[in-house]
């Protein structure tokens, strides 16, 4: 499979459960899915991962595009050949999107996926997300999978007449 294919998939399942989300929740509704561990949370985040940067759409819609633009140019160079290596640039690449649309077009991201045990809640997050972090598990199993390459041997100087 290309990593652009990938990648679309990505974009598509992210905004169409997003719109989902944005369409059948009331912002901060929640959903008990499965008791004491998994709900669905409608948030807006206008920050990154946890929160962090909240209020800095434009420095991360900015941050999401030069690093879509470069893992798309630089991919033969940061990416091993190899199906792993092309399935991590696809999810990459459609998690950035993914998240980068919601930011253009809403000044926010939308989450929804909410994990708990107890009163302790992971923060929210959604399908764009779970795909980048699932790519760089992906990228980093299979850079450990992967041989590493052989040393080429020194040129040997022509002998002098």
């Amino acid at each position: 499979m290309t990593p652009l294919l990938v990648a679309l998939y990505v974009v598509l399942l992210d905004q169409a459960s997003k719109e989902w989300v944005r369409g059948a929740f009331a912002l901060h509704e929640s959903v008990e899915l499965i008791p004491g561990f998994f709900n669905l949370t409608y948030i807006r985040n206008t920050g990154a991962a946890w929160g962090m940067f909240s209020g800095q759409n434009l420095t991360l819609a900015l941050l999401a595009a030069v690093m879509l633009v470069a893992l798309v140019m630089f991919r033969r160079r940061i990416m091993p050949p190899g199906t792993l290596h092309r399935v991590a640039l696809g999810l990459l690449c459609g998690g950035i999107a993914g998240n980068l649309f919601d930011r253009l077009r809403l000044d926010y991201v939308t989450d929804y996926l909410d994990f708990y045990i107890g009163s302790w809640h992971w923060p929210a997050f959604n399908i764009a997300d779970a795909a980048i972090c699932i790519g760089v598990g992906i990228y980093l199993l299979g850079s450990l999978m992967t041989p590493a390459p052989e040393p080429v041997p020194p040129a040997i100087p022509p002998s002098a007449p």
